[in-house]
């Protein structure tokens, strides 16, 4: 039962670790409250989505050295604190920028890994759909986080700065208590070769290997199309009103989480090839066909829940092709550098911001995006090698 209990605790840390997608529901009251530009409020988001995989580089060597539950407190204690000193942001908006943006970014990274590195080891044939439940949460958490935040200011007329100490506070008291369970499995380190175990991992030694470039290439610009959408959403059809917006929110969520669970199960019964380059065409229709979803309330919803659909596929499919390449035992460390591809893309909703206000529109840099994901899909092999 154990491996099962791990789990479980795995989904219920990815629940809180996920709030972050459900910022855009804070967008138009921020603007409103603060008066700063759509892409100045864009700053905790993207910040995050560059601290977050910055740590994630390092999160392996801690992860290696201090165990699972040291990780997973650790950085559930500083990704609740992080929400809970944004609350300050009403004194001065840097305070949300540093709490969201940089303290819960350093504890998302030093957390994320656990339930994936500790899940794969626990269940190690079922690589992807085990990987698609540890991580559904993390987008599955942002529906339900972005319906107690709209409803919490909707319906109790709080403003985002007291709504993120309230989130806050239930983050840190829930991850640290799932972050208990996390173990390995007893044998583990008794089913780990010599040479596999000792072999060093170092970013030069991956940025050498053409596979790795390739597979951060593609998983950049599937980021970068997540980011933007995911960001702005709620801006993407503001005829359809404010509650239009944070049911679009949720769609985007809960398609986030169910895409993470499909896509693991997909992965397990196919290519790798041919669920990676599957995801990257599906993602790139939506991209440059938005125009025609985004003429209606309905193509509106479409578009939340096919982005988010092929989004969830993002970290689930990259994350079960490291272990294919490089094994499960160097999974958590390796998985850590190809997920700096967060770095780049946490530009895209930004940038996505600024095409808009310059030219009124998102499809600009949407249709751009969508161009990045077929490149990636001409470069991705017919047969994944580690070198």
């Amino acid at each position: 039962m154990t491996r099962y209990l791990v789990l479980l605790s795995a989904v219920v840390m990815q629940l809180c670790l996920g709030a972050t997608y459900s910022w855009s529901v804070y967008v138009a009251s921020l603007k409103a409250v603060t008066g700063i530009s759509q892409a100045g409020v864009q700053l905790p988001f993207s910040f995050f989505y560059f601290v977050f995989p910055v740590t994630m580089v390092f999160s392996g060597s801690v992860l290696t050295r201090m165990g699972p539950r040291f990780s997973a407190m650790l950085g559930g204690l500083l990704f609740g604190s992080g929400w809970m000193m944004a609350g300050l942001g009403g004194y001065a908006f840097a305070f949300t920028v540093m709490g969201i943006g940089v303290i819960a970014g350093v504890g998302a990274g030093l957390a994320y890994i656990v339930p994936l590195s500790t899940a794969i080891l626990w269940f190690p044939k079922q690589k992807g759909l085990v990987t698609g439940i540890a991580v559904a949460g993390f987008g599955g958490g942002a529906a339900i986080v972005s319906q107690v935040g709209g409803a919490l200011m909707t319906h109790m007329g709080k403003t985002p700065f007291q709504v993120f100490p309230i989130l806050g506070a239930v983050f840190l008291v829930l991850i640290t208590l799932a972050g208990t369970v996390m173990k390995t499995p007893e044998n583990d380190n008794k089913n780990i070769d010599e040479p596999e175990k000792n072999k060093g991992v170092s970013f030069s030694w991956m940025l050498a290997q053409p596979m790795f470039r390739i597979l951060y290439f593609a998983m950049f610009s599937g980021l970068a199309a997540g980011f933007a959408v995911n960001a702005n959403l709620k801006e993407l059809h503001t005829a359809s009103g404010v509650q239009a917006g944070v049911f679009a929110v949720s769609l985007f969520a809960l398609a986030n989480a169910l895409g993470r669970i499909s896509w693991g199960a997909f992965f397990d019964r196919v290519t790798p090839a041919t669920a990676v380059k599957a995801n990257l065409l599906c993602q790139a229709f939506f991209l440059i066909l938005g125009a025609l979803f985004l003429g209606s309330k309905t193509g509106f919803y479409l578009f939340a829940l096919g982005t988010g659909f092929n989004y969830g596929g993002i970290l689930v499919l990259y994350a079960s092709s490291t272990a294919l390449c490089w094994g499960d035992k160097r999974m958590g460390a390796i998985y850590g550098f190809l997920f700096s591809a967060n770095i780049p893309a946490a530009v895209a909703p930004m940038a996505a911001g600024w095409i808009f206000e310059i030219g009124g529109s998102f499809y600009p840099a949407f249709i751009a995006i969508g161009v990045l994901l077929v490149v990636s899909i001409f470069l991705i092999p017919a047969t994944f090698k580690s070198s």
